[in-house]
């Protein structure tokens, strides 16, 4: 005689603290739910819904500038603080988590201020302009971290000391457009006429490389090897440098003009260029044969761009007026921040926690955005953030059907950026019907591909 007993442990099913959840078994038999594909994605389409309903990107604006905003640079050992400068010479340092207003302001440019960067260290900052001159300036960390000092009285009170955290003022022959300080060491480049290697402590440049008559545009210290810059040109060419070298190390022309280069902080290899057309264009620093990605989506030149501290996203902004959040391997953006006050963004900037991203327009504002739109702010419960995840699993599981995948894409466009996309898709079909009758009607082989073309000039450039 057979007898089935079912055996179970008291300390399974006993809770320790009366505060404690009941602990729950599930049988994950599939036979036993055979509706349950049809619930997950009934749950998927209404998480889908639910983004798009609490999807709030804009969190504030910050004024305060008189002029457009420049150039911004972030601070890397303080995630608080960020810098920004404006095209009638005024520097300032803000506080973007409590009152979002200005802490300290650095009065002593002439003229607009084209680049700005921080020491890895956080206590210098570097700043350069139209006045041809280069300044170093001492970071008042103290005053952003005392919070008992109201907004009003801290920029009284740094802003009549920060004349006095002037370190040294070098005076150059030419006007800088950009600057960048090496990630390990003393060591900060200018882009101008030509390309020059300071020190903090020596008023002459220690390394200069000369870009033949055009002047350089922007450079870009590597976040892996100290020693490796990246710089556009004005005849489209973007030049790796060693600065142990004495010449480039390598040349990639360009269609068009490179407006700012971003190194993928996860994976220092490679960059992405914005470009002057309204593409960003990703390369392989040991391949550059041909771009890696293109990433599609402005109608107009993107100005600045900046990776995510994940090195899984980036943002750029552009002359249309726009700020777009892509994928680093992605072609498409999955956002764009867009407002009616807001003109031509001239330089962004992600948060050092990557969960912000903070833009300078044209229109003297600097505006923080919400890297992820329907994000929750605020303390968010374990059982809340497991909701969340649990909702976006379902999403990617369905995100292939066509009611989700129409939901999740669509975005509110504003009417200029609109049409410029339609008649740019129309300009580009046109293009690609061309280009289909003439290889229909020639011998094989005597048609070069574009990307035969880009290859041969690189080779002719090394």
């Amino acid at each position: 005689m057979r007898i089935k007993t079912i055996s179970r442990s008291v300390d399974e099913f006993t809770r320790e603290r009366s505060q404690d959840l009941q602990r729950v078994f599930h049988n994950f038999d599939p036979s036993l739910r055979p509706m349950e594909k049809a619930v997950e994605y009934q749950r998927a389409l209404t998480a889908a819904k639910l983004e798009k309903i609490f999807a709030r990107p804009f969190v504030g604006a910050m004024d305060g500038h008189r002029d457009g905003i420049s150039c911004m640079a972030k601070n890397p050992n303080y995630l608080k603080g960020i810098f920004s400068a404006s095209m009638d010479g005024d520097i300032r340092l803000w506080d973007i988590a409590t009152s979002r207003r200005t802490v300290c302001q650095f009065p002593g440019h002439l003229g607009a201020v084209r680049g700005l960067t921080v020491s890895t260290d956080g206590n210098v900052l570097v700043s350069c302009g139209t006045d041809c001159n280069v300044r170093l300036w001492s970071v008042p960390r103290p005053s952003l971290e005392d919070s008992d000092l109201s907004s009003e009285k801290s920029t009284e009170v740094v802003h009549s000391i920060c004349g006095l955290y002037l370190q040294e003022c070098v005076i150059l022959s030419f006007t800088s457009r950009a600057v960048d300080h090496q990630f390990e060491g003393d060591l900060f480049a200018t882009a101008g006429a030509q390309l020059d290697i300071w020190n903090h402590n020596r008023s002459q440049p220690v390394q200069s490389f000369t870009s033949g008559s055009h002047s350089v545009i922007s450079v870009r210290f590597n976040p892996g090897e100290p020693d490796i810059l990246a710089t556009s040109s004005g005849d489209n060419h973007i030049s790796i440098y060693d600065i142990r070298m004495s010449s480039a190390a390598r040349k990639i022309l360009m269609r068009t003009k490179t407006n700012s280069i971003a190194w993928n902080p996860m994976e220092p290899m490679n960059f992405t260029a914005a470009n002057e057309d309204g593409n960003c264009y990703s390369f392989d620093g040991r391949k550059n044969e041909e771009a890696k990605c293109v990433h599609k989506d402005h109608v107009s030149a993107v100005m600045d761009i900046d990776f995510s501290p994940t090195g899984r996203e980036f943002v750029t902004g552009s002359y249309d007026r726009s700020v777009r959040i892509f994928p680093y391997n992605g072609g498409h953006s999955r956002e764009i921040y867009h407002t009616k006050r807001m003109q031509r963004v001239f330089c962004v900037k992600y948060s050092s926690d990557a969960t912000y991203v903070i833009s300078g327009s044209d229109d003297t504002n600097l505006r923080l955005w919400k890297a992820k739109a329907s994000e929750q702010l605020g303390v968010i419960l374990p059982r809340e953030q497991k909701k969340h995840e649990y909702n976006e699993a379902v999403k990617n599981r369905y995100k292939h059907l066509p009611e989700i995948k129409r939901i999740v894409r669509h975005r509110h466009l504003p009417k200029p950026i609109y049409k410029a996309k339609a008649e740019s898709r129309a300009m580009n079909d046109a293009k690609r019907r061309k280009d289909d009758r003439r290889k229909a009607h020639s011998a094989p082989g005597t048609v070069v591909t574009e990307s035969h073309r880009t290859r041969r000039i690189i080779k002719e450039v090394e």
